[in-house]
């Protein structure tokens, strides 16, 4: 129980990174559209733009796109330009350079919103599982399957191990808050 609690809050925590290494801060990263799905080869196939192209950043508000087949920039672009990103997309010499413009103070304020957002669900997901663990012990316990010493005793791992999920949890918002309130 107590090892499959651990694992199912990794995965929690793992998406939750994943999950605001798509929004944007201050500084651009490659994470902000790695995901974009990108329709090409005449509408036949839909692939992630990371399976289609390197990306990398090429200064603190631009990303350089370098596609793997050439045939396939004009649906980059595309994709792009419907993610609704804010950013401009230019192609030059067969890759793309996707310029963002500075974010706006009020435009700062609706991502600390968003990403608020994001960590109270993480919460709420972290403590559903909690519940469940605690409540699959009394469940145990009932049945005459553990001790009240170990009911207790696990009972007080998890609270510990929840206690700590959220120390991180917070970690993790007020580096990201960070990131998108720095100039």
């Amino acid at each position: 129980m107590e090892n499959d609690f651990h694992k199912k809050t990794h995965s929690i925590i793992e998406k939750l990174k994943e999950e605001l290494r798509s929004i944007r801060s201050g500084i651009i990263s490659p994470a902000l559209v790695q995901n974009i799905a990108v329709e090409t080869y005449g509408g036949q196939t839909k692939l992630k733009l990371s399976e289609l192209a390197n990306i990398s950043t090429s200064g603190p508000q631009t990303l350089l796109i370098f596609p793997f087949d050439h045939q396939t920039i004009k649906d980059i672009e595309k994709a792009l330009l419907q993610s609704n990103l804010g950013a401009s997309p230019v192609i030059q010499n067969n890759q793309i350079f996707l310029k963002f413009p500075p974010l706006s103070t009020e435009q700062r304020e609706k991502i600390t919103k968003l990403v608020n957002q994001i960590i109270e669900s993480t919460r709420q997901k972290i403590r559903d599982l909690r519940d469940q663990e605690r409540k699959a012990l009394k469940t145990a316990f009932e049945k005459k399957e553990i001790s009240e010493d170990l009911k207790f005793k696990k009972e007080k791992e998890i609270d510990n191990q929840t206690q700590k999920i959220n120390e991180m949890i917070e970690e993790i918002k007020t580096k990201k808050i960070n990131e998108v309130m720095n100039i």
